[in-house]
């Protein structure tokens, strides 16, 4: 039977995950809105039984950035009906700086339902993805030329999906787990500029970072379809690392782990070699 359910199981690190499970031999239910095993809708409880039908070990996160009705609630609902149907075990993957953060942040209500649950929990605070730059958000801007974030000289240590993945499969089916809180960040913080001029190289194109304001980066993003709300909240993000608020190095990989985290270039070397900036 099926024991361990991947929410946003389509997504960089749910896919990433369900991968390394079954090629341990781990039995896997996906689950996303769609493409997946089972179709899960965190705003709609009516899909969340059949998902939960004899599972014992839950990967959970949010895939909403912009206001949806009852979102603070959402995750800590599903925590509820999950531990009554059996589920033993919870990893969640929260955000860099959550546990500093005002208490109206949005994943703030999901880390205390998980640590109040009375099941063994495992929270992970990744800094910014490295595959952003790859596969979502900043991807089209690369393929442009053109890397235009209000960032500045400010630099962040960019941690892998890969390196994401791993520590939460590892979590999801081992007890040493239980109970930690995973800061997880890249071995090193670089620029923009950096970022950039390392995916160049690799890619062979010529790739460099504007330094823009917030205002504008947030306008351009609502433009392309970006929930206004969602635009400020990650214009705001990306002005914590101007401000290098965002620049310091966590050794949560390989407290995880037991190994040091994969650096920003092994990253940039094989996602050139995939073809995601052809």
């Amino acid at each position: 039977m099926e024991n361990t359910l991947i929410l946003g199981a389509t997504g960089k690190t749910g896919r990433r995950i369900v991968r390394r499970l079954r090629a341990a031999g781990h039995s896997v239910r996906t689950a996303s809105r769609s493409g997946s095993d089972v179709a899960v809708d965190l705003g709609d409880p009516a899909t969340w039984p059949a998902a939960l039908d004899g599972i014992t070990a839950v990967y959970l996160l949010e895939p909403v950035l912009q206001p949806v009705p009852d979102r603070d609630a959402r995750i800590p609902k599903f925590v509820t009906e999950a531990v009554s149907a059996g589920v033993r075990r919870l990893v969640l993957l929260s955000a860099h700086g959550v546990g500093e953060a005002d208490d109206d942040h949005p994943l703030k209500s999901a880390e205390r339902a998980v640590r109040g649950s009375g099941a063994g929990w495992t929270i992970l605070r990744p800094d910014w993805f490295a595959q952003n730059f790859s596969e979502s958000f900043w991807k089209p801007w690369v393929l442009s030329g053109t890397l235009a974030v209000p960032t500045g000289d400010g630099r962040t240590p960019f941690v892998d999906a890969e390196d994401i993945a791993e520590v939460a499969a590892d979590a999801l089916t081992n007890d040493r787990h239980s109970g930690r809180i995973y800061p997880l960040t890249g071995p090193r913080a670089i620029s923009f500029a950096e970022a950039a001029e390392l995916i160049g190289k690799a890619a062979g194109r010529t790739i460099r970072h504007v330094d823009v304001t917030a205002e504008a980066f947030a306008e351009r993003l609502a433009a392309n379809g970006v929930h206004p709300d969602a635009a400020r909240m990650l214009a705001g993000l990306l002005e914590d690392i101007r401000d290098d608020r965002r620049a310091a190095v966590s050794d949560g990989v390989e407290s995880a782990l037991g190994r040091p985290a994969r650096p920003f270039e092994d990253y940039v070397t094989e996602a050139a070699a995939a073809g995601h900036w052809d």
